[in-house]
């Protein structure tokens, strides 16, 4: 019989309050959900050849219904008990998925419960962070204390700049991007191939034309095609994302090359717009000092960071940060709220700001310098001790994230919780990932390996994804 409640203990949810899924059968030893009720797989190219792509299980086969009370509920109290049952499970569920979380880039190693006192009031700062409105349980106060501090990081003035803090990192590219096509209405986005996919989400969103632009092999963007378009293009205005940090190879762009070829293709300050997305690494280079300074002194318009990543925000949030001058063609003045309003979302997450006034207080810059040397320190352990398992493994200069070849089991995918693309896959090294924590994987990835691979077959060739100098397959060992 296959488990009642996937994500959790096959104990988890009485049979009689969810939704039963299809028997399952097993395949080499592990469960294999039925493929119409509870996968989705998809046909790709990945360049060497077509393979099946798993989207996940079908959650409405595990969903957990909700339930009526029944008419005595609030004498016998059983319906109470049930619930702080079913949440009790449910916590000791996530403490043991937080144990083999490593593919995505969340700071897990956090301590809010100085903030517990807040979590009876509805806290929402709906409207322009530095306008109060007539709703009065905020906390702007916050808002723009997180904001000023980000100011001081970028090196912005408190009269030059905007911001707020947005939903999540998402939310900040496609205002960035938004504020970037407001100033220039025909202006192309350039963003490179490995940037992430809110950026061309926002391209499909605002209807903008949008050039794809090459990258290095080391998920960076190739300025030489960038030049390439921008010449093929020198009528219209260029608004571009600059990665600080790329989703799947942790590539910084090179921001002064990219302004140069910008300005060597003929395109003055007052013909183009860039957006920093800084969602994971944005936070981290400041503290790195070989790292290129991403700064407002530059004529950049625009950056985001994520506040539930590097930070460790325990809900998903961000900052975004733009000159004052350019906000003026967003803002408009909302006289239901007695503000003004040039944000994407309406009401926003007033506890949010809390949380990451409370962590970056506690922190402070030193506190951020020495976990940021800290990721970088067990990102190169693991990129050694993968190298020295003869498995195939990148690590970019600047980054904490470590690519190697994709495991052949999807299985031990979803148990460490691993972002793929192709044949590679990532670990991101965060404040919460511990030399312990990489020891564990690196010996579950070991042992496996030797049982994926006791056929006689070879594990991929990655020189197309990481470079000959870190590719070593049978072909190039």
């Amino acid at each position: 019989m296959a488990e009642k409640f996937d994500i959790l203990s096959e104990d988890f949810v009485p049979t009689a309050v969810i939704n039963e899924p299809l028997p399952c059968p097993v395949i080499n030893g592990n469960r294999a959900d039925h493929e119409e009720e509870n996968l989705k797989k998809t046909k790709v190219i990945n360049g060497r050849g077509e393979r099946e792509m798993v989207l996940g299980r079908n959650v409405h086969t595990t969903s957990l219904a909700v339930t009526e009370p029944e008419s005595n509920d609030e004498f016998t109290g059983d319906k109470e008990a049930y619930m702080a049952s079913v949440l009790a499970r449910y916590r000791k569920t996530l403490v043991e998925r937080t144990k083999y979380h490593l593919g995505y880039p969340y700071n897990l190693d956090f301590d809010y419960g100085a903030l517990g006192q807040l979590q009876h009031f509805s806290i929402n700062n709906i409207g322009d962070p530095f306008i109060e409105s007539n709703y009065g349980v905020h906390s702007r106060p916050f808002e723009v204390g997180v904001l000023d501090w980000f100011a001081r990081l970028w090196e912005i003035e408190r009269d030059d700049y905007w911001g707020y803090i947005t939903n999540c990192g998402t939310e900040g590219n496609l205002h960035g991007i938004l504020v970037g096509r407001e100033v220039f209405p025909d202006g192309i986005l350039y963003a490179s191939s490995e940037s992430h996919y809110s950026v061309f989400k926002a391209a499909r969103v605002y209807r903008m034309e949008c050039e794809k632009v090459d990258t290095l092999i080391t998920g960076e963007i190739d300025c030489d095609d960038f030049r390439r378009r921008l010449l093929a293009n020198k009528d219209k205005p260029a608004i571009l994302n600059v990665n600080i940090g790329t989703t799947v190879k942790g590539a910084v762009d090179d921001l002064d090359l990219v302004i140069k070829t910008l300005e060597e293709c003929g395109f003055s300050h007052d013909r183009f717009y860039i957006h920093c997305d800084g969602a994971l690494f944005g936070l981290m280079m400041p503290f790195v000092k070989r790292a290129p300074k991403v700064t407002f002194n530059k004529p950049i318009g625009s950056v985001s960071v994520s506040g539930h990543k590097f930070v460790g925000c325990p809900m998903p949030c961000g900052v975004q940060i733009t000159r004052m001058k350019h906000i003026k063609v967003l803002s408009n003045n909302v006289e239901y709220l007695a503000s003004r309003d040039a944000t994407i979302m309406g009401s926003r997450n007033g506890h949010a700001p809390l949380f990451l006034w409370y962590t970056l207080s506690r922190k402070g810059y030193k506190g951020f310098q020495k976990e940021v040397q800290k990721c970088l320190r067990n990102a190169h352990y693991l990129k050694d001790r993968l190298r020295e398992a003869r498995i195939s493994a990148m690590l970019n200069e600047l980054s904490s994230t470590v690519v190697f070849e994709r495991p052949r089991d999807e299985e031990f995918v979803r148990r460490w919780q691993l972002a793929c693309q192709g044949d590679i896959a990532h670990v991101v090294v965060m404040p919460s990932v511990t030399i312990e924590k990489l020891d564990h994987f690196l010996k579950d990835l070991v042992e496996n390996r030797s049982v994926w691979y006791e056929d006689g077959s070879q594990p991929p060739c990655l020189v197309k994804d990481i470079g000959i100098k870190n590719c070593i397959c049978p072909a190039h060992k």
